[in-house]
């Protein structure tokens, strides 16, 4: 087929290849531009070839490119996408708007193209641009999983106008009842497949799941209106340890423990309404809280595993009181007591002649005092004052993590859990094998199959708590060179700035945040 002709060349189609035939020579390149853009159809393929056969006359075809048709359909790489190029005058190829999209249809079914094809109007092809005749449907990804938890009292003294520590409305003990709402969780969604426009489907991506965090033994789940919802499986006391979510069991003294009690020891939660008498002991799984104004005097041993401690007034400790917490203590102030932490330890107004050893220890930045005895942390010390004018020693210890001997106790705890979990499984599997037979029992079987599930939970519990220590490792690990001593209004003389094996007694009066710079305190 001709597609131009002039005295100097010939251009022909064969097969929707382009050729030259040059008859006379002087016929320039920019001469040939002008040609291309008259004829949109031809597409250049070869321009050395184009270049070569301008400069030799001869009978001899050329092939320089390749003959297009007027319309044609581009898929994309993602097959979303069909783009229809017109490579002709739309006016000569389309004589109405039913012809435009009966010739889009044939030719985009030739590259098949089945899916999204749009309806177009002349108006919309009469630039020659490209133009959009297909587009896909991306799939839809399913909302992901959201879940609400009752939301709990922070535990913290409010820090009044006058500088104090409110120790009185700590909503320490959070009590709940049987069946009360804990939380709930709407389901991930599944997502909405997609198709491409040659029709293929696209697979969807499903919402992501979250998981409820609650312990089974104190919470059940029940399914309302395509929610799940959490519940209490009793009264008891919520529990957040490990962020995980429990109902604890709580024992409640409305008087004081003494002579009538005895010394108490508890799986679970206690609150006491008076006081611990002196030379008696509480010892408890969850939080201890002692709400009697006039504080503990003289008691021996008040000892939370897992839990915190909270004593509404002070501690007289006579040399002889403990306070030990797996979790944190709050107490508005201690004389001559031990407290010992597994996380922090807060204080109200001071601390006079006690030991006191935690991750980090706050007493009151605006008017607390540390005076005599020792605080000892891993990350902190926090205080208006420490020592006194009588420049009575007052010990003030950042220990420094050895990463050997972390490394041995993380081992050796991960051993720990490692025996644990085996037990638990070796116990979940007899629980499991006995499970059909529940109706059956008599009164000593279903004793000992219920003993096993408490077994399993106090493992349980064990572990959880070998994790929160690793993890406490981890993260003082983590947190070393960032220690530092804070005393915001004065340290006395006598006061003793320790970080690490570097230590200092204080000859006058200073304050600010002691830290290690370049391996030396800064005092």
């Amino acid at each position: 087929m001709l597609i131009y002709e002039n005295d100097y060349i010939q251009l022909l189609e064969e097969q929707t290849k382009v050729y030259i035939q040059v008859n006379k020579e002087g016929f320039s390149l920019k001469d040939f531009d002008m040609i291309l853009k008259k004829n949109p159809r031809i597409k250049l393929t070869s321009f050395a070839n184009l270049r070569k056969a301008l400069n030799t006359v001869g009978s001899e075809q050329v092939e320089i490119g390749t003959w297009l048709p007027p319309l044609e359909i581009v898929v994309s790489r993602d097959r979303m996408l069909a783009t229809m190029y017109i490579n002709e005058d739309p006016t000569t190829i389309f004589q109405d708007d039913d012809n435009l999209n009966k010739q889009i249809r044939e030719v985009a079914e030739n590259v098949g193209v089945t899916f999204g094809l749009h309806t177009l109007s002349l108006n919309d092809v009469k630039s020659g641009k490209p133009v959009t005749v297909a587009a896909g449907l991306p799939p839809q990804k399913g909302s992901d999983a959201k879940i609400t938890y009752l939301e709990i009292p922070e535990r913290k003294p409010q820090i009044l106008e006058s500088g104090r520590a409110d120790y009185y409305d700590m909503n320490f003990i959070f009590e709940i009842e049987q069946d009360a709402w804990l939380g709930e969780k709407i389901p991930a969604k599944p997502g909405i497949p997609g198709k491409n426009v040659l029709g293929e489907t696209i697979p969807a991506i499903d919402g992501k799941d979250i998981p409820l965090k609650y312990d089974a033994s104190s919470i059940y789940e029940q399914e309302v209106d395509g929610k799940i919802i959490i519940r209490a499986k009793n009264n008891g006391v919520i529990d957040n340890t490990n962020e995980k979510l429990a109902i604890n069991k709580h024992l409640q003294i409305k008087k004081d423990v003494g002579l009538e009690t005895g010394n108490l020891k508890f799986d679970g939660s206690i609150t006491i309404s008076e006081t611990v008498v002196a030379g008696f002991s509480v010892e408890a799984t969850g939080d201890i809280s002692i709400e009697g104004i006039e504080g503990v005097t003289g008691a021996k041993l008040i000892e939370s595993k897992y839990g915190d401690i909270y004593i509404r007034g002070g501690i007289f400790g006579n040399g002889e009181t403990v306070v030990r917490a797996g979790g944190n203590i709050y107490v508005k102030h201690t004389n001559d007591s031990t407290l010992q932490a597994s996380k922090d330890i807060f204080i109200g107004s001071y601390s006079m002649g006690s030991n006191l050893k935690a991750q980090n220890i706050f007493v009151n930045e605006q008017s607390g005092k540390i005076i005599g005895g020792s605080a000892e942390a891993t990350n902190s010390i926090n205080a208006a004052i420490s020592g006194n004018r009588l420049e009575r020693k007052t010990e003030l210890i950042l220990t420094l993590p050895d990463r050997k001997e972390s490394a041995k106790i993380i081992k050796d705890k991960k051993d720990k859990i490692m025996e644990i979990e085996k037990e638990i499984a070796h116990l979940d599997e007899k629980v499991f094998s006995l499970k059909p037979f529940l109706e059956q029992m008599n009164e000593i079987q279903r004793k000992t199959y219920d003993d096993t599930i408490e077994t399993i939970h106090k493992k349980e519990s064990e572990l959880n708590q070998l994790e929160t220590e690793i993890n406490s490792i981890f993260q003082q690990l983590k947190s070393t060179g960032d220690e530092n001593i804070n005393i915001t209004k004065e340290a006395f003389p006598g006061t003793v700035i320790q970080i690490g094996k570097k230590s200092t007694i204080l000859n006058s009066s200073t304050c600010g945040k002691f830290t290690l710079e370049n391996g030396e305190l800064n005092v």
